[in-house]
Parts: structure tokens; C-alpha cells; sequence
């Protein structure tokens, strides 16, 4: 599994690292890292403008989320996995994601709000941490339920 990836590194070969399409999960998992990185940016950047400008962080952990879901979903079609839709079935394809979102919407609340509420963390902090545990809980349901082969 690492065998394509360290070839691909030693070759400097950043088209095949991070553009061309591929199966290797891998592969696939060190591209959602910068993708997930991207979407973080978005949410987290959000997250403290709305709560800066006087809405409970909760609140705007769920709208921020929100902007985080479109980068993550739009990056993630052209980036990490390869499979093409169209239509009916992209639509499909967005609810799908969209539900597993939903659930680490749901996990990244609880997570921040044990952070923040019971063990006193500030608010961008429990952020950051919840973000980091959820990324493996996005990653693996959209490889599994979405684009499996």
C-alpha cells in the first residue's frame, strides 16, 4: 500500500501525489489530509468570526461545519476519490455524504462541548481536537459507504 506512495515521492512526481486519479487508499488518505486541511481552514476561520461577533460557539460550530462540508465535498470529488457522477446519482451521492457529515457534525458538537464545558478548554482549542478525531471518522465512512469499489 505504501509502496505507490513512496515511489511516487521519490520520483517528485506532485501530479501523481496529489492530481491523478487512484485507487490507493493510502494514497487517497494522504490526499484527504490536505483536503480536510482545507475544509478545517474554512470552518475553523468561521467558526471564530460568527462566535467573535456574539453567537454560542455551538451554534456556530453547525454554520461554520456547513461551509467546511462544501470545500471538503468539492475538493474531495477532485482530489481524493476518483469515481464520476452525474445527475441523480451525484445527487445521491451529496445526501450520502451529507449523512455521514451529519454524524461528525454530531460527534465534533459533543467533542467540543466535553472539551470546552467540562474540562474548561477554550472553544477553538476544542475545535482543533475534535476536528482531528473526526477526520478519520469522515475519511473512512465516505471510503466505505461512497467509493468502494
Amino acid at each position: 500500500m505504501l509502496k505507490k506512495f513512496f515511489e511516487l515521492l521519490k520520483k517528485g512526481d506532485l501530479k501523481g501525489l496529489l492530481l491523478e486519479p487512484t485507487e490507493d487508499t493510502f494514497l487517497q488518505f494522504f490526499r484527504y489530509i490536505f483536503v480536510g486541511g482545507a475544509s478545517f481552514v474554512a470552518d475553523y476561520v468561521l467558526l471564530h468570526i460568527i462566535t467573535e461577533l456574539g453567537v454560542y460557539y455551538l451554534i456556530s460550530g453547525i454554520i461554520s461545519f456547513i461551509a467546511g462540508l462544501c470545500v471538503n465535498y468539492a475538493l474531495s470529488k477532485f482530489l481524493v476519490f476518483s469515481k464520476k457522477t452525474t445527475g441523480a446519482e451525484k445527487a445521491k451521492e451529496f445526501s450520502v455524504f451529507a449523512i455521514i457529515a451529519v454524524f461528525g457534525l454530531g460527534l465534533t458538537e459533543l467533542l467540543m462541548w466535553v472539551f470546552t464545558e467540562k474540562l474548561g478548554w477554550y472553544y477553538m482549542i476544542s475545535k482543533a481536537f475534535a476536528a482531528g478525531i473526526v477526520l478519520f471518522w469522515n475519511f473512512f465512512m465516505k471510503k466505505i459507504l461512497l467509493y468502494r469499489k
